[in-house]
């Protein structure tokens, strides 16, 4: 048994490896993800003259979608390259020396999972809905000012959420458009599609809608059970975005707090697809920000064994477990969406898969035993030298 002083300073060593990746990795992860987001950012700002404010509250607003998923992989990532470095320099030999044994190690970087799954929780339950419902109210506050410039001609205009609208032509001075075609599908299950021949459009007075007034022309809408109506009009007027009315700017799972998810799942109301959806979603909020505790049991045995390919290996490795557990994920989010498995165990699924391989390498790890998955990534090395 090691000394108290001993514990604590070894403790604070492996904190300080791992934190100092960790806040490293969020950063770059983020800018990644936003990197698809930015573009479309910055051709409002070059095209459309939106102010830089406007786009840089998009961009905050967007950051907590985005840590739900970058808090473990960075997370996963930190521990890698800490214990692989540890690993490479025989700190960790020099620390068994000492009688420390694997899972003695393990505390500090249960204690930084913790920290991690909290954060990521905070994301989830708090900075998704806040942030998705703030960036849609402030992206159409955005296209309600920029609407003549959104608007072109033969092109598809779909900058509102659940419409598509398409004109042979538009006058940015009268607002006038001419051959128009609007599918809307804000309602799944009664998407409907507009003909019209000519209509203009324009801000509703005193809300944040747009208001489109259409003449001459047909609707055209699906039903279920391959139902199908069609309605001619001399003139037909349709509100997008108002609040509080069906056809404002529809707010979907992810935009839903936790407790307006519960309400829907237990309103007799809502169709079971519907409940199934939310049921998977309310669900998710808890099992992404989880997979930092199941990384942390994963990553410090692959860490350990990948001594030898360094920095890069442990990135590598990290790269292919993430894969694995967001393609998994979405495997069992889809069957539980579906019904085909209870979305109470779907959604965790991954994360027990996971922690179960997880331990499985941390005891090989503790008998010094090589991961059987280190001589696959020996093939793959080789195949990439050939190449």
């Amino acid at each position: 048994m090691y000394h108290p002083t001993v514990k604590r300073i070894l403790s604070l060593y492996i904190i300080r490896e791992i934190s100092s990746l960790f806040l490293l990795g969020i950063v770059i992860f983020t800018l990644v993800l936003l990197m698809g987001r930015l573009i479309t950012l910055t051709d409002l700002v070059v095209s459309h003259g939106v102010p830089l404010a406007d786009v840089g509250r998009m961009i905050i607003y967007l950051v907590p979608s985005f840590l739900v998923f970058t808090i473990p992989m960075a997370f996963l990532l930190a521990v890698l390259l800490a214990f692989g470095r540890l690993s490479a320099d025989n700190e960790v030999i020099v620390i068994k020396a000492c009688g420390v044994s694997l899972f003695q190690m393990m505390p500090p970087v249960l204690l930084c999972a913790v920290i991690a799954a909290l954060l990521a929780l905070g994301a989830s339950m708090v900075g998704v809905p806040w942030g998705n419902s703030a960036f849609k109210e402030l992206s159409f506050q955005v296209l309600k000012r920029n609407v003549t410039a959104t608007i072109r001609e033969k092109v598809f205009w779909d900058d509102i959420p659940g419409v598509v609208m398409y004109t042979d032509h538009y006058d940015e001075q009268s607002h006038a458009l001419k051959g128009v075609v609007i599918h809307d599908g804000r309602n799944a299950e009664q998407p409907m599609t507009i003909f019209a021949q000519d209509g203009g459009i324009s801000s509703a007075a005193g809300s944040q809608a747009l208001l489109m007034s259409l003449r001459n022309g047909s609707i055209h809408v699906a039903g279920a059970g391959g139902l199908y109506r069609l309605v001619h009009f001399g003139e037909y007027s349709m509100t997008i975005g108002e609040k509080g009315v069906g056809t404002g700017i529809n707010r979907y799972e992810p935009d839903m707090w936790v407790s307006e998810l519960q309400r829907q799942i237990e309103d007799p109301g809502t169709s079971s697809k519907d409940r199934l959806k939310k049921l998977a979603e309310l669900h998710s909020r808890f099992t992404f920000p989880c997979a930092s505790l199941v990384f942390a049991i994963l990553a410090v045995p692959l860490g350990i064994q990948n001594r030898r390919s360094g920095k890069s290996g442990g990135f590598t490795v990290s790269i292919a477990i993430i894969l694995a557990y967001y393609v998994l994920m979405s495997v069992v989010r889809t069957l539980a969406e579906k019904g085909t498995l209870p979305p109470v165990v779907a959604l965790w699924i991954p994360n027990m898969i996971f922690l179960a391989l997880g331990w499985y390498f941390l005891r090989l790890a503790s008998l010094e035993r090589s991961i059987p998955l280190f001589p696959m990534k020996n093939i793959l090395a080789y195949f990439r030298k050939a190449t």
